[in-house]
């Protein structure tokens, strides 16, 4: 039997005592900003410090903006001495996501992605849960802490976009740790992080991706070539998921001598996680939900005969590797 929310909440403070200086490990979006600023919240009072500490280069102006106005202070991992920190948390991520946190011997691993054994003294990894903030949103509850209006908010935001607004994977813990979450958002500074302006320089990758995008099957496809940041593939796909006619979107992209290739779809029917390691987890690291996947690919793995600079020829092999996975969804 699966140990009840208060237990596991119990079991989570007791990885911490109160002379403890806390690293919060994430690679910032949404869900993972708003996991650790629950846990900031968690543990507020009970140790010396909490630092959140983000791997990641953030671009998308609606994560900045999120962090602008929900006024989160994240410090660089280029900056932190891991040494510095006695306990070390991750959430929403898992080890083996990234090559620093591979490094990190982590105390707590709260995350919802699909389990890849990670080793820590404190666990909870829930795959089919739609967001890690409804996690943290139920030890919170557990805890009887109200989250402030900017945590709040943080939840909301997380939870809506991990889930896609309902429309993606969701359990109904998700659904009940919204209507939670919604009673203390502000819906104001909810609605300007989704209306976030993106960035001009932006504007040159949507040109690309319109000139050359390749639709079939109700699936586009597009390669970007060089990128200044993988978010911008993520970006594209999102974009091309507003298109009536559209039920599948795959964007790579080149980025610090690694591919990058981001799956999105409508979710009904399909699984992009399992599309994206069966295509290219040979390679590299894949994986993801329903509907909604990465793969990240060093670009010496790939097979010699690939050239990732010829977007005409990189999209036909990418068509390749993709159609017979997607086709037996």
């Amino acid at each position: 039997m699966a140990p009840s929310t208060p237990e596991k909440l119990r079991r989570f403070y007791d990885q911490f005592e109160g002379q403890d200086h806390v690293l919060v490990v994430i690679n910032a979006d949404p869900d993972a900003i708003a996991s650790a600023m629950a846990v900031s919240r968690l543990l507020w009072r009970r140790v010396l410090a909490v630092t959140i500490s983000n791997i990641n280069t953030i671009t998308r102006p609606d994560n900045l903006t999120m962090l602008r106005l929900l006024k989160v202070n994240l410090v660089p991992y280029a900056d932190i001495d891991p040494v510095q920190h006695t306990k070390i948390v991750i959430v929403d991520s898992q080890p083996d996501h990234n090559e620093h946190m591979e490094r990190l011997e982590p105390d707590v691993i709260i995350d919802h992605h699909p389990d890849t054994k990670p080793k820590a003294p404190y666990l909870d990894i829930r795959p089919h849960y739609g967001a890690t903030a409804t996690i943290l949103t139920e030890y919170l509850r557990a805890a009887r802490i109200k989250p402030s209006v900017k945590l709040a908010t943080a939840l909301f935001q997380a939870i809506k976009i991990d889930t896609n607004s309902f429309k993606g994977q969701t359990l109904i813990e998700d659904v009940r740790a919204f209507q939670y979450v919604f009673r203390f958002a502000n819906m104001h500074l909810a609605r300007r992080i989704e209306q976030a302006d993106l960035r001009f320089s932006f504007l040159k990758y949507f040109k690309t991706a319109l000139n050359t995008m390749r639709l079939r099957k109700g699936r586009v496809y597009v390669h970007l070539g060089p990128v200044v940041n993988p978010d911008v593939c993520v970006i594209i796909a999102d974009f091309f998921m507003r298109i009536t006619s559209v039920s599948w979107s795959i964007v790579s992209g080149t980025c610090n001598k690694k591919l990058v290739v981001i799956f999105r779809n409508d979710g009904i029917r399909k699984n992009a996680g399992k599309v994206a390691q069966k295509s290219f987890g040979q390679f590299g690291s894949a994986g993801g939900h329903r509907n909604m996947a990465r793969a990240e690919v060093a670009l010496s793995e790939l097979p010699p005969q690939i050239d990732s600079k010829d977007a005409k020829k990189f999209v036909s092999w990418l068509i390749k590797r993709v159609e017979r996975r997607a086709g037996q969804q």
